[in-house]
């Protein structure tokens, strides 16, 4: 009986060293596991600025990162800066990776436009909508350098996350994350 007595408190002391030394390698190997990370890398045409960025960690979207994204898309002729939707982020990464080139540099046509940089360009262009995704901070015209611009409009169509719009004369395409629908 006390043989019995001294072999099951031996049980429980080894059970417990056991779980004392084990459970940081437990822990360990769940904090471990890789956070997903959405990066973007961009080139703004009219400001020859470039942007390499971790912006969105797991699920959440990553302040100083996001801040810094959308002074990168300022209204390149005013300077004023907008808080553009996140979603138009994730657009973007997604749409590398849907044209076989994820993670690779888009060149930035426009991002953010003032109303006075939308109405100036309404006068000056053509195809220039009144009520721009652009002055929402919804919308960004783009080009994926060494992918066809209609295959960059296709491989957005197929996403359906919001507006696509093609301008093959130009060589870009407009994606936003508003409404769906093509021209």
């Amino acid at each position: 009986m006390f043989s019995r007595c001294v072999e099951l408190r031996l049980i429980r002391v080894t059970v417990l060293l056991c779980s004392i030394v084990l459970l940081p390698l437990r822990v360990a190997t769940a904090t471990s596991a890789p956070v997903e990370e959405r990066r973007l890398s961009l080139f703004h045409l009219h400001t020859n600025e470039r942007i390499n960025i971790v912006y969105k960690k797991a699920d959440s979207y990553l302040p100083d990162a996001v801040d810094r994204l959308d002074h990168f898309l300022r209204d390149h002729r005013t300077g004023d800066v907008t808080t553009l939707d996140p979603r138009l982020f994730d657009l973007l990464d997604d749409l590398t990776s849907a044209v076989g080139r994820a993670g690779t540099e888009i060149d930035i046509v426009c991002g953010y436009r003032t109303p006075w940089s939308n109405e100036f360009l309404r006068r000056t262009t053509s195809g220039v909508a009144k009520h721009s995704q652009h002055m929402e901070g919804k919308a960004i015209d783009i080009r994926i350098p060494g992918v066809p611009t209609a295959q960059v409009r296709d491989a957005a169509l197929r996403l359906h996350r919001g507006g696509v719009g093609y301008y093959p004369g130009s060589q870009f395409v407009h994606v936003d994350v508003g409404p769906i629908r093509r021209w």
